[in-house]
């Protein structure tokens, strides 16, 4: 079977997600800007450098679910969509995974953002298979927890292992894969695959594909 996976933030978007839906409730005046904007620049330079707490970042970035209705939250979404995602997706990045699911038996997003930010934007690039930080619900309301294991670090490794199990299959099965990012964070990841992509890296992933003779590419513009 040959896989091919994606990385969400900073890879086939040109910016994060998540740091742009905490943006995007400040602006809407949902979220205090004195109190959350300097910690969501905070987190976000603690996840550029590796060192993020992903349980304290999970805790700030899911609680605001839980305070609103599936309903509102979803028009939030929408709107969030329309006004901070569409303009970070690039031609390039749309023609990539296009090209993959024509040559590849499976493709996938993976990534350490919460599956509500990234399911809308899975669909908009029509993956269907996301492995994503999962969010608790109750009674189809979300509590502001994750569940189970974070898809982070070397974790995204033990997500994908689940996925692949809920397919029936084993990472035996996998012949040839792919993986696309930009982050450090990926390493875990980007070392298990058959051909490693590093995209408008960072310092330490662009020093770690040179040093290994990985392909670095551009999905801007």
């Amino acid at each position: 079977m040959k896989l091919a996976l994606f990385d969400l933030d900073n890879t086939l978007l040109a910016g994060d997600s998540d740091f742009e839906w905490a943006q995007f409730l400040i602006s809407k005046g949902v979220l205090d800007r004195e109190v959350h904007e300097a910690r969501n620049h905070e987190f976000y330079e603690h996840y550029k450098a590796g060192t993020l707490d992903i349980h304290a970042f999970l805790d700030f970035q899911l609680k605001p679910l839980s305070h609103h209705s599936r309903i509102q939250l979803d028009s939030w979404h929408q709107e969030f969509m329309a006004t901070r995602i569409h303009p970070i997706i690039t031609d390039k990045a749309r023609i990539l995974v296009q090209r993959h699911q024509r040559e590849a038996d499976k493709v996938a997003i993976i990534t350490a953002t919460n599956r509500f930010v990234t399911a809308p934007i899975a669909r908009e690039f029509g993956v269907e298979h996301l492995i994503a930080t999962e969010v608790e619900e109750i009674n189809g309301q979300y509590t502001g927890r994750g569940a189970g294991i974070p898809c982070f670090k070397e974790h995204k490794i033990t997500r994908l292992d689940m996925w692949l199990s809920d397919q029936g299959l084993l990472w035996e099965d996998v012949t040839e894969s792919w993986f696309y990012s930009d982050s450090l964070n990926d390493l875990p990841l980007l070392q298990r695959v058959t051909h490693p992509f590093a995209v408008d890296p960072d310092a330490t992933l662009e020093a770690h594909a040179k040093l290994n003779a990985w392909p670095i590419i551009s999905l801007r513009g």
